[in-house]
Order: structure tokens, then C-alpha cells, then sequence
């Protein structure tokens, strides 16, 4: 059955970017105020490991965190739509996620939470890598929230970590978890070569993402470059002959953004395809081969004796 996963019987959802973006942007910012929270309470890490949030079963969240002394994490309950703080002295609080909730009020009433609970911390209160600039505190503008359409994000994420997860297991070398960075709001997975690249005249945040050559790969639901939901691949520093390369399935291909040359894969490609994961699995086996060969990565040193067994590829490579 075309979009059948391999959770139940469920389809993946329809995710049109048109449909849902207003939601997707106050989503996005409320990501941002949560992200840069746990930004501030967690220890930090190399390639800014610490800041992502993580698919949860019932949302986002951002697992453990801790301020004077208390444990505690926020999550975005998807079921429910509420944002709930938990302390491991077993409180629990919550504000619901409606329509009309601006990223003001949200930021209030999350900080609101935080001080109750004695875990409060200041945060830069202003997006970063977006286009929205408004401070959080004075953004009343942002406050789109539909819940079906969230529902189905949150279902998307769900299937899509649980494949890359499977894809990262074939990695024996240095790799990320698969987690979701808030300033760009993509599903990430990165693997490492091991060898520095040459340094970035950028940010900060840039110098320290690509201190090291890397092969990234993603998923996110389309923004002012890319219109659709897409996954996606890049490598970093970008070797010669990497946009020559083959992809896999049908319906990849490279593109040329203002950053680079990305491998892309429609969402709807592989919601659409007669077997969703090997379509996205097949996808991120031939980007990782792709990035690998031309950067002269050594692929033999990186791969695990056992985990995907050798027919699982050979069906993948066709």
C-alpha cells in the first residue's frame, strides 16, 4: 500500500507547507524559546549538541535538564497540545497550545512555569536564523496554531527518526543522534570523518557546526527556499564531483541553494512510494555513498560488521 509504514497500518500524512505554514512559523518560534532554554541548563557540547530538542512519544521534548539543584524537562505534548514542565520531585505543570496563543504570550506563560517551579533562566529573548526578528516578548503577530496539522508534523517526525535511527546504525564512526535543531527546525542526523576541515569564515555557531568534514543528513517541512517537505543531504566541505553523483529512488536529485549543493528527496515522494522506509532508506544510503566517495572518506573503516545484513543493501542499491 503506497505511504504504508512499517508503525501499524497508518499512512503518512499529506504535509502541503501551504497549508500549514502560519502554524509551522508560530511552532517554529515557540521551538526557539524552549530550544534556547535548554540551551541554558544543559552542559555545553561539541557541535552544539547540547540545544536540539528530541521526538518524543508524545511530542518534542527536551529531556533532562537541570537549575539549582531540581531535575526537570518541557515537552510539547502533541497528543494533547499542551506544554508540559515535569520535575523529578514529581510536579507537573502545563498551559494549552491553541490558536491565538502569540509567541509573547507563550514565552510568558512558559517562563511563568519555569518560576514556579524555581527553574526559571534568562534567555537571549529574540529568534536567531530566521527571518522573524521580533523580539519573543513583543511578538503578538505569530499565533497560528492548527492542531490536525501539527498532529500530522509530529507523525512525520515520529517515522522519520525511527528510520534515521536505523540508518545510523550502519555508522560505526562518529555521528550525531538523530535530533531536532530549533533555529532551523530540521530532523538532523551528521556523520563524521574524523579529519578537521579547513576553518569557515562565519558565526560562531557555523565555525564550530563544521569544525570537522561532515555528511548531514534531514528532514524538514519546507521553507522560504525549499516550498515542499523534503528530506535531505549535504556534505561539508562540498568535494569536487558530488552534484554528479547518483541518488537514489527516483525522485532525487541535487539542487543548488544559496548554501550549497543539497540532495533532495520530496516528502511526498516517499509518502507516495510503494515501501516509505526502503525509498528513504535507499535515499540516505546513496547520499551518504555519494558524499563519502567524493570527500575519500575511508567507507570500509565506517562500516558495522553486522548491522544492515548484506541483502538489505544489495536491495537498496538497485
Amino acid at each position: 500500500m503506497a505511504g504504508s509504514t512499517s508503525q501499524g497500518t497508518l499512512e503518512l500524512p499529506e504535509l502541503p507547507l501551504e497549508a500549514w505554514e502560519p502554524t509551522k512559523i508560530t511552532l517554529h518560534l515557540w521551538a526557539q524559546v524552549v530550544g534556547k532554554i535548554r540551551m541554558a541548563s544543559v552542559p555545553p557540547a561539541n557541535h552544539w549538541w547540547h540545544v536540539p530538542l528530541y521526538v518524543d512519544v508524545r511530542g518534542l521534548t527536551t529531556r533532562r535538564m537541570h537549575r539549582g539543584g531540581v531535575t526537570f524537562d518541557i515537552t510539547f505534548d502533541f497528543v494533547e497540545h499542551r506544554l508540559v514542565l515535569r520535575t523529578a520531585a514529581g510536579t507537573t505543570s502545563s498551559f494549552p497550545l491553541t490558536d491565538g496563543l502569540s509567541v509573547a504570550e507563550f514565552d510568558a506563560k512558559v517562563h511563568a512555569l519555569l518560576g514556579e517551579a524555581g527553574v526559571d533562566v534568562a534567555i537571549r529573548e529574540e529568534p536567531f536564523g530566521v527571518p522573524m526578528t521580533t523580539p519573543f516578548p513583543e511578538d503578538r503577530e505569530h499565533a497560528a496554531y492548527d492542531p490536525e496539522y501539527v498532529r500530522r508534523y509530529w507523525h512525520v517526525l515520529d517515522w522519520a527518526d525511527d528510520v534515521m535511527t536505523e540508518f545510523a546504525g550502519w555508522f560505526c564512526g562518529k555521528q550525531s543522534p538523530v535530533h531536532l535543531f530549533w533555529h532551523s527546525l530540521d530532523l538532523a542526523l551528521t556523520r563524521f570523518s574524523g579529519r578537521r576541515a579547513p576553518p569557515v569564515e562565519a558565526d560562531a555557531v557555523t565555525r564550530e557546526a563544521y569544525s570537522h568534514e561532515v555528511i548531514s543528513f534531514g528532514f524538514w517541512a519546507g521553507d522560504p527556499n525549499v516550498r515542499e517537505a523534503a528530506f535531505y543531504s549535504y556534505t561539508a566541505p562540498e568535494p569536487d564531483g558530488l552534484r554528479e553523483s547518483r541518488l537514489r529512488p527516483e525522485g532525487a536529485a541535487w539542487r543548488v541553494l544559496p548554501y550549497g549543493a543539497l540532495a533532495i528527496l520530496p516528502y511526498e515522494a516517499v509518502r507516495t512510494a510503494d515501501d516509505p522506509r526502503a525509498a528513504l532508506l535507499a535515499f540516505l544510503e546513496s547520499a551518504y555513498e555519494a558524499g563519502a566517495a567524493a570527500a575519500k572518506w575511508d567507507e570500509g573503516d565506517f562500516s558495522s560488521s553486522w548491522c544492515p545484513p548484506p541483502p538489505k543493501l544489495r536491495e537498496l542499491g538497485g
